[in-house]
């Protein structure tokens, strides 16, 4: 059984995290015509080194190009494609028909696959895609357990599926959304969205015009009314019904989000799909899997739609709060260097007697108590409170270059 774990890279650091901690690819975006404009993404240049790192490491890496150009953009469309020609990139991911064509012309050989915004729900939309030349869909978020194996038995095997299994979810069908260019001019389906859905709203009930009779009630909070804001997916607690249901690709959403997120969240499925593949007979969950994504910084977690039709069950999110991020103390950018004192590079305050974890791939949290910094003079001192500044702390096991030390998830 083969199933890639597909993690977001918004940067290197992202990147490195993702390859670090069990991701199989990573998928990223270019400073243009990607859907996530505000994340850091990658000049061609960083491109270039991105796929030079991850390559190294046996890691494949898709470059998003999944926006919906205007007419006047194709010139610099097929100017950056050119320009990345010679990267190697294992696979381009495209929504728009245009650019898909666009795509097959510049670069004949480049591997295609269908971005969620295509809102592929069927059989027959897969196998118009593969007939054109795509090699991968990546389903839309709103399809069931039921309709994906029904899909897969419908379609060349030679055709593969990707879903997402983790993360934020849009309102939106597939993320086709015009509520942020509606009230800000941002355009959510070129990659500027201002994720008004998560906005406060200040409303008591919703009537349409024509159906007087048929209002909806908003329950409000303290913080405002959330008719739009999802819940996030979270399919930690379902890994054999993911891995029985003939999908190739495991995806987690997150280019937004921090090197942290990107580490645990990889970490945590990808020991949980090693343990189903090892023994799938005697496949145990464990319940600490889920709680090193709770870790996240995270909305309240769902199964999306897997298990619920989209009419039934909205997954709306109760409020606007982020469930708080646990602490990222530190990441280790060295061996021992005497007596179980491991290098750090700070990430966010810590000081002597801070109940901290060691997050290792392939590993859950390991629990210790910070009795010993060191500054790089290797002078004791009682804490490291300035931004990226280096120490050595003790620690009573072992530590390797790219661990993560961060607050106790009990102590937070």
């Amino acid at each position: 059984m083969s199933i890639e774990l597909l993690s977001p890279a918004g940067d290197m650091e992202k990147l490195k995290s993702a390859c670090l901690y069990g991701a199989d690819a990573v998928y990223m975006a270019g400073n243009i015509f990607g859907m996530r404009a505000f994340a850091t993404n990658f000049d061609v240049e960083g491109i270039f080194e991105a796929v030079r790192y991850a390559h190294s490491l046996g890691k494949k890496v898709y470059l998003t190009v999944n926006t919906m150009p205007h007419w006047y953009e194709y010139d610099m469309l097929e100017q950056y494609l050119c320009n990345i020609r010679d990267a190697g990139i294992d696979a381009l991911i495209v929504s728009d028909i245009g650019v898909f064509e666009t795509v097959r012309r510049v670069l004949p050989k480049m591997e295609i696959h269908i971005s969620t915004q295509a809102n592929t729900v069927s059989h027959a939309s897969c196998n118009a895609w593969h007939k054109m030349g795509a090699s991968r869909i990546v389903l839309a978020r709103e399809l069931s357990f039921d309709e994906i194996r029904e899909i897969r038995k419908r379609i060349s095997p030679e055709l593969e599926l990707e879903c997402f299994i983790h993360g934020s979810m849009c309102i939106s069908y597939s993320g086709r959304c015009l509520i942020s260019g509606n009230l800000n001019n941002r355009d959510a389906n070129r990659g500027a969205c201002s994720q008004p859905c998560r906005w406060n709203y200040k409303m008591y009930e919703i009537e349409e015009e024509k159906r007087p009779d048929e209002r909806m009630p908003v329950i409000e909070t303290e913080q405002g009314t959330f008719i739009m804001a999802s819940k996030d997916m979270c399919m930690i607690e379902h890994i054999p019904d993911l891995m029985e249901a003939g999908i190739d690709c495991f995806k987690i959403e997150g280019r937004m989000r921090s090197a942290y997120y990107t580490a645990c969240v990889t970490n945590a499925y990808r020991m949980a799909i090693d343990s189903y593949i090892s023994d799938k007979e005697n496949y145990t969950y464990n319940p600490l899997w889920k709680r090193e994504l709770e870790s996240v910084s995270h909305r309240e977690y769902s199964t999306g739609f897997f298990y619920d039709k989209v009419n039934e069950e909205a997954n709306i999110s109760s409020g606007n709060k982020n469930v708080c991020e646990q602490s990222y103390f530190a990441v280790s950018e060295g061996a021992d260097v005497s007596g179980n004192l491991y290098y750090f590079r700070q990430r966010n305050k810590f000081k002597v007697g801070d109940v901290a974890e060691i997050l290792s791939p392939g590993k859950v949290g390991q629990k210790f108590t910070v009795e010993e910094i060191y500054n790089e003079k290797l002078e004791p001192i009682d804490s490291a409170p300035h931004p990226g500044m280096y120490v050595y702390v003790k620690v009573p096991f072992e530590v390797k270059t790219g661990d993560i030390m961060r607050s106790s998830f009990s102590d937070n």
